[in-house]
């Protein structure tokens, strides 16, 4: 089985958190598609969608799904994801698609996060995965400065906006041995909007798809 059979493997298992007559989170990237395109199987049980990202809302609308806005429909039942990387503490990086910040608010949102990726994603300490950090514009140096105080290299994610007007600085060369304490760390550096780990709001369930059939971790 290849990369992607894996995430549509963790994707259909994710349906079967779905609860009819809902409103759920769902996230962004190339698994979190995966699960799009199955979710749009079952659209009918649904009443739409919160999305965490335009390009997110963009495939939930072109299945029919309704995108509905966070603000309107308030906590969520289910949040869907993909990640990075994740540990067996279900805590995450994210961030890769650009979207952490929406899929951090979407997550802290919504009662149960099912995260679902395939068996590569599982690593022992988070920080091989460059961490993503979004960063008002006006503080990109004074931020990547105090990264580097962190033992962080920083690199500006060239020619990349996020959803929210922002930059990102993918921060390579850290072995994250306490992520609740750097990710709460970081968030308090002036400028920094948020970063990749998910950690303070680890995930609920970990889906991962592997060639022999989906592994389940709570």
């Amino acid at each position: 089985m290849n990369d992607d059979d894996l995430k549509r493997q963790a994707a259909e298992a994710a349906l079967e958190y779905v609860e009819s007559g809902t409103v759920i989170g769902v996230g962004t990237g190339s698994t979190a598609d995966r699960f799009i395109d199955a979710l749009a199987r079952i659209k009918s049980k649904i009443d739409g969608a919160v999305a965490s990202s335009e390009s997110s809302a963009e495939r939930l609308r072109s299945h029919g799904i309704p995108v509905l806005d966070l603000n309107d429909v308030g906590d969520l039942p289910l949040y869907v994801d993909g990640t990075d990387e994740a540990t067996r503490h279900l805590q995450l990086i994210k961030g890769g698609g650009g979207a952490l910040t929406r899929e951090k608010i979407v997550a802290g949102a919504s009662r149960k996060f099912v995260c679902i990726a395939h068996e590569a994603k599982l690593v022992d300490v988070l920080g091989d995965f460059p961490l993503p950090v979004e960063v008002i514009p006006m503080a990109r140096s004074f931020v990547a400065r105090q990264l580097v105080k962190r033992g962080g290299w920083p690199v500006l994610r060239e020619g990349f906006v996020t959803d929210n007007g922002n930059v990102i600085l993918d921060v390579r060369g850290l072995k994250i041995l306490e992520p609740a304490r750097l990710e709460a760390d970081l968030n308090d550096i002036p400028g920094v909007v948020t970063n990749g780990i998910f950690a303070l709001r680890p995930a609920d369930v970990l889906i991962l798809g592997t060639p022999d059939g989906v592994r389940t971790l709570t």
